[in-house]
């Protein structure tokens, strides 16, 4: 690990903990679609977590530009509480 960077961790574990900007998809493992269709976790519909992997890359770009925006899944809270100064 350099000192001037998040841990590396090689088996992908950091994307899911965090909910950081590297991993492919905006899952972070908590998947919760309670009330609505929308995961609380990361912010995507149904529809969009069972496809995902099929998605091309524009349509993913797209979902992560959406989800980004919207800012109200659990991934972007964390990541919030984890850059808030102390």
């Amino acid at each position: 690990m350099n000192s001037d960077s998040k841990p590396q961790i090689q088996d992908g574990s950091y994307s899911l903990s965090t909910g950081d900007d590297e991993s492919d998809s905006p899952c972070i493992g908590i998947c919760t679609t309670l009330y609505d269709e929308i995961c609380q976790g990361c912010g995507r519909t149904l529809s969009e977590v069972s496809n995902w992997v099929f998605l091309s890359d524009e349509e993913k770009a797209s979902v992560w530009k959406r989800v980004r925006e919207d800012g109200t899944a659990m991934r972007f809270q964390r990541q919030l509480k984890e850059n808030k100064p102390a």
